[in-house]
This record gives structure tokens, C-alpha cells and sequence, in this order.
């Protein structure tokens, strides 16, 4: 049966693989970051590393050799050998459906209900579309279904610890645990499944007469020290100076500038939260109702040359660069004008409330050639530091207090809409709060009237980048907008298959692919997920009130409704609830980890507590509706040409079931 229904699973994910034969939606994003891997580019993206270095892995095993631009969604993949990374990911998809027979087969000791599940799985065309392309989704899954099949195991062996058994699976659990978390931040959810699970048994153990409290101490210490263990485009910008200087490459590696600022020299300033952003500026105005039509002011994420600012005294416009002038130093508490290099503006502020933060200042551009009014002034401050020292760039943490209001300058953190080009508010703070969002260093430092430093002396250690990389990542997650023409989706549109993705093409003459569950198996696993949850509680409740049951039925009812499929439940309550939560762009391929564990809850529950009066066992004709529901929409996932759905003459014609659907 294993065989079968891997094989099954193989072919189904593996069948037309190489059409179409250019980039699908977020290939884009995923193929390309596995190029960068292969030419050791330096790259920022908002999910962590592991699944984009074993797309590299693959395709530099495969022959591809990393030349292929990426650049949009329908570019042909022509003579680069894409196959590697597409044949990667499809197998690793291919290994869900084993995956899922077996972790079934042990919660329930019941073939037909693995048998259903996998079948369940096999048909699904969601499953299958999000298996045969360059994306995040089949690698997260197959760490996530091998981290709870490695569970399920392991509380098999709970009755001979420190086997060879248990240690294997207990080690299995820990490495794709690791895995999930490697590939995408969501990832902490199956930990988290885990990590209570590792509760649960240790409080079990507690109460088992016959171990010693010796033995149940080291096993507590071994699986705590474990779980510990477990937790413990090109964007440079994103990171602090500290970070950018052992980055091949960026213009802080290896280089040597002017230690202490002094006036007539060029900046840069850098926020000091995580992914605060440079203090930036363009030739743009706020828009009409914004505050006052002045010039832009916001914290940019890149390298950009508007980013460059000239430190001038507040009461006097010479050239402080002339050779024939002397040098003086920028000291703390100094009043001093930040001149924008490219438009000639100053940094100004004033009374008009800020675009999106109530009770903030404005920040914008003002004046003309350098020439504005008293707005224009700021106290420079470092914090720490005595009135009188000289200001170090890199090292001095600074904040530059507005002059007439008192104000203190500084990043939002909140993303400016369409007119601010979706760049990072820049206010002035009349609240007096030391945070890392008011708070600035001096990176970039141009003068040269200067004696230079080594920067080496900024180099951080391997854990001070694990944990700002990690951070950067976690922030620009959360932050994600949704792009024009995206179709984004609420949690409440997934189970019921509400709306799917277009993977590739929009009209007749277009190969078409469109990510869409198979509608017999969503809406049968979301029944049953409805029906389960009532059972549930009814039998807890029973079992509460101490209803007078045989031993042996109250024995059933507590493992098949409780505890197999508690764990079950558990894991799709887990990997659904949160994204209510989250306040980033969300899609409908979110959903894909919860509905594996609603199919489990669906093979699970119907067999375990329905077979004896509902035909649905896998060799009974009721596993033809899972044939069918594949057959009609089959076309979804190989990829359809011809008119649309709506057409009477397309072999869709009257499956839209759904005006949501957009096949």
C-alpha cells in the first residue's frame, strides 16, 4: 500500500513538470534567489535562508549555472536548465502523500484510513500545483509533515526510552524541526505543535510509577535541552554599519573614512532600529492635504544617493571644504543644518502634524540652495556624552533634537503609501523617549580633509549577525504590502476554497496554470473539520459529566476523538488561527500546511468512526468522487489553453462553481 501510493504520488507531481516552460508567479522571486546563491551575491529577503540554498544546491547539481535573470513572471526559460530546481521541489512535494499515509496509519493502527488520506492528497490539485515550481511552499511542508511524522513515532517508543528507536526519531523530530524553521518563519507553528506534544508526554511520564525520578529527569533534561537547541535583491541597507562592513562587496568592506565628523562633510544617517532605513530625500512633495506641499523626507532601505546629507553650521553657508578654510569638528550639542546634496534642501520641521503618525511633527524638505529659515536647525546629540566631545561616525549613537519645537527626529517604522513611493515615515517626535526609532549613527563619511580609519574595528561576532539577520527578517516580513493586480486573500476565504492564484496567463491564447484545491476534498475536509470540533467537545463533555459508558467504548472514544485526533486538530488549529493575526499581505498558498493536517483529520476521523456506516473506504466506489473531483479540475494544475471558463466552449465550461474562481 506504501508503495502504491507513493508511486501514485510521484507520478501525479512529476506528470508535465516541465510545461510551462517559463517563469510562474513567485519563481521569480525564489529561482532567482537561488541564483544569487550560486554566484555568492550578498541578497535580503524576509524568510529565512535554508530553502533558497537548496534551490541553489539544486540547480548547481543540475547544471544550471545561475545566468538566468528572473526577472517577471512569462520570460522563457530557453536554453537554462530550469528542470534541476522544478524536479527538487516536486519530489520533496511528492513525499507529502508518504508521509501523511504513515502518520495516519500510526495515530490510527488503520490502513483504510491512511489509505484515505494519501488518496485524498494524490487528488488534490492544489497539492499537486504547488509542487511542480521553484517556490518555498513544497520544501516548508515536507520538513513540517517529516517533523510530525518523526513525532508520532517517537511517542511510540515512549515506553522504551533511550532505544535506538527513540533516539532516531527523537533526532529526526529535532532536524526537520530545524528544517521548517530554516525555510520560513511559519515554520514555528509545527514547533510549537511539537513543543506541546513534549509537554504533554513529559507530564505523562510524571506519572508513570514504574520510571525512576532519576529517569524522568534526564528525560526532561534531554528534551528541553533539545527544544533549546532548536530555538537557539541585493540589501545591504537592511542591516546596521556593523553588519554591511563583512559584506564582500558593500562600500563599508574594508575601507577606511574619517573617524570624527566635522562640518562641510558628506553622510549618510542611519536609523538604529532593525531595518530603520537611511535618512532620505527626493525631489517629490507631499501631496496635497499631507501637511505642508513641502519636499519628501523618509527613511529609505537602500543604498541610493539620495541618501547624502551636508553638515553645515546653522548660521553661516561657507564652503567648509576649501582647502584654505580649517577643520572643525561637529561637537556634542552643536547647532547644526543638514543640506540635502541632491536637491539642495534642508531638513526641516514644523507644526503640521505627520502623514500618518497623529501627534508627530512633519519632516520635509525646505529652502532653496541651501538657504531656508530657523526651522532648519537641529541640536546634535550623542547619547552618553559630555557637551563639548567630538562625534564619532559608526560608533556614536545620535539624536538630533529640532531647535524651535523641541522635537525629536526620528523613523516611524510605518510604511508610507503609493504617493511616498512605500518608503518609511520620517517624523519629529515632541515625546521624549530614547528608542532605537529616535536614534541615528553616521555611516557613510566623506571629507577629504581627514586622516582615515580601518573600519575592522566594527567587525560583530558570528552571533551579533545571526540575531540581526534573523531580526531584519522578521520585520520585513510583517511589513509586507500587497503589489498591484496581486490577488491577496483573507484566512476566512481559505478553507472554503474561495478564491484561488493565477500562476501563469490570463487570457484563451495563454498557457494557463491556477492554484485551486480540489473542490470534493476541501469542502469534505472542511465538513468534517466542523463536525469533528462538535463531536469533540460532546465527548469531553460526557466524559466530564461521568456518563456511564463501557470501559471499553470510553476507552475508544478517548484515543480515536481526543487524542489521535486531538493531535491532528491541534496542528490545523495551529496552522491556521494565527494568520488571523498577522497583519502582513496574505495568499491563499498560506493555508496549504493546515489543509495537510485537515486531511489527516479527515482520513482519520471517517474511517475510525464512520466506516461501519458510511462508504468511504478507498476500494468502495466512494473513492471515485476523489477521481472525479481530480478528473473535472485536472486542467488546473497541467495548465489549460484555450477560451475561459465562462466560454461554452471551454473544457471548463459549468465548473466554475464559484464566481470567486478566475479560470
Amino acid at each position: 500500500a506504501l508503495g502504491l501510493v507513493t508511486l501514485l504520488s510521484f507520478a501525479s507531481r512529476f506528470h508535465r513538470l516541465p510545461e510551462p516552460p517559463h517563469v510562474c508567479w513567485d519563481e521569480t522571486h525564489f529561482g532567482k534567489m537561488g541564483s544569487y546563491y550560486i554566484n555568492r551575491t550578498f541578497f535580503f529577503d524576509v524568510h529565512p535562508p535554508l530553502g533558497k540554498m537548496l534551490i541553489g544546491l539544486a540547480g548547481y547539481l543540475s547544471g544550471y549555472d545561475g545566468t538566468f535573470p528572473f526577472q517577471k513572471p512569462g520570460d522563457r526559460y530557453e536554453q537554462h536548465n530550469y528542470m534541476g530546481m522544478r524536479g527538487f521541489c516536486a519530489f520533496l512535494g511528492s513525499c507529502l502523500v508518504p508521509f501523511a499515509y504513515l502518520t495516519v496509519l500510526e495515530l490510527s493502527k488503520s490502513l483504510p484510513a491512511a489509505l484515505l488520506t494519501a488518496f485524498i492528497l494524490i487528488f488534490d490539485t492544489g497539492c499537486i500545483t504547488l509542487s511542480q515550481y521553484i517556490l518555498l511552499d513544497p520544501i516548508l511542508m515536507f520538513f513540517l509533515m517529516g517533523a510530525v511524522l518523526s513525532m508520532v513515532k517517537c511517542n511510540s517508543c515512549a515506553d522504551r526510552p533511550f532505544s535506538a528507536s527513540w533516539w532516531l526519531w527523537l533526532s529526526l523530530t529535532g532536524v526537520n524541526l530545524a528544517g521548517a524553521m530554516g525555510v520560513k518563519f511559519v515554520g514555528l507553528f509545527v514547533v510549537l505543535l511539537v513543543g506541546l506534544n513534549t509537554i504533554y508526554d513529559l507530564w505523562d511520564l510524571l506519572g508513570n510509577l514504574s520510571l525512576s525520578l532519576v529517569s524522568v529527569k534526564n528525560l526532561f533534561m534531554l528534551r528541553i535541552s533539545l527544544f533549546l537547541e532548536l530555538c537557539i535583491g541585493p540589501g545591504d541597507g537592511f542591516f546596521s554599519s556593523a553588519f554591511q562592513s563583512q559584506l564582500i562587496g558593500n562600500n563599508l568592506h574594508n575601507v577606511s573614512i574619517p573617524e570624527h565628523l566635522a562640518y562641510g562633510s558628506v553622510v549618510t544617517m542611519k536609523n538604529l532600529r532593525m531595518a530603520g532605513g537611511y535618512l532620505h530625500s527626493h525631489w517629490h512633495l507631499y501631496p496635497e492635504g499631507v501637511g505642508a506641499r513641502q519636499q519628501q523626507v523618509t527613511a529609505y532601505l537602500h543604498k541610493d544617493l539620495n541618501n547624502l546629507w551636508i553638515i553645515k553650521k546653522h548660521d553661516s553657508d561657507i564652503d567648509l571644504l576649501d582647502s584654505s578654510s580649517p577643520v572643525e569638528f561637529v561637537r556634542h550639542g552643536d547647532i547644526i543644518r543638514l543640506e540635502h546634496k541632491e536637491t539642495s534642501r534642508n531638513l526641516h520641521s514644523h507644526q503640521h502634524e505627520a502623514p500618518l503618525t497623529r501627534k508627530h511633527f512633519q519632516v520635509t524638505g525646505y529652502g532653496i540652495n541651501g538657504t531656508g529659515d530657523s526651522n532648519d536647525f537641529w541640536r546634535i546629540e550623542v547619547v552618553g556624552r559630555r557637551a563639548g566631545k567630538l562625534i564619532k561616525v559608526l560608533r556614536s549613537k545620535i539624536r538630533l533634537t529640532h531647535v524651535a519645537t523641541g522635537c525629536i527626529l526620528g523613523s516611524s517604522g510605518k510604511t508610507l503609501p503609493k504617493w511616498g513611493w512605500e518608503q518609511v515615515e520620517v517624523t519629529c517626535t515632541p515625546y521624549v523617549k530614547e528608542t532605537p526609532n529616535s536614534l541615528w549613527n553616521f555611516e557613510d563619511h566623506i571629507n577629504p580633509k581627514l586622516p582615515n580609519i580601518s573600519l575592522d574595528v566594527l567587525k560583530p561576532s558570528f552571533v551579533e549577525i545571526l540575531l540581526e539577520s534573523h531580526m531584519v527578517m522578521i520585520r520585513g516580513n510583517s511589513g509586507l504590502k500587497p503589489k498591484d493586480n496581486e490577488v491577496t486573500s483573507k484566512p476566512w476565504h481559505w478553507p472554503i476554497n474561495y478564491q484561488g492564484l493565477r500562476f501563469s496567463g490570463v487570457n484563451e491564447t495563454d498557457y494557463r496554470v491556477y492554484l485551486l484545491g480540489n473542490p470534493v476534498v476541501w469542502w469534505l475536509n472542511l465538513f468534517t473539520i466542523g463536525l469533528y470540533l462538535l463531536i469533540a467537545i460532546s465527548t469531553a463533555v460526557v466524559l466530564k459529566r461521568g456518563v456511564q459508558l463501557t470501559s471499553e467504548h470510553k476507552g475508544e472514544l478517548s484515543r480515536v476523538v481526543l487524542c489521535g485526533g486531538g493531535q491532528v486538530a491541534l496542528g490545523w488549529l495551529l496552522h491556521y488561527l494565527p494568520f488571523f493575526m498577522m497583519g502582513r499581505v496574505l495568499y491563499f498558498h498560506h493555508y496549504f500546511p493546515a489543509m495537510l493536517f485537515s486531511s489527516m483529520l479527515t482520513g482519520k476521523y471517517w474511517i475510525s468512526l464512520c466506516c461501519q456506516t458510511v462508504s468511504l473506504l478507498p476500494s468502495s466506489g466512494g473513492s471515485h468522487v476523489w477521481w472525479l473531483g481530480f478528473y473535472l479540475f485536472h486542467p488546473l494544475s497541467y495548465g489549460m489553453i484555450g477560451p475561459m471558463a465562462s466560454d461554452p466552449s471551454s473544457p471548463m465550461a459549468g465548473l466554475r462553481w464559484m464566481d470567486s474562481w478566475e479560470f
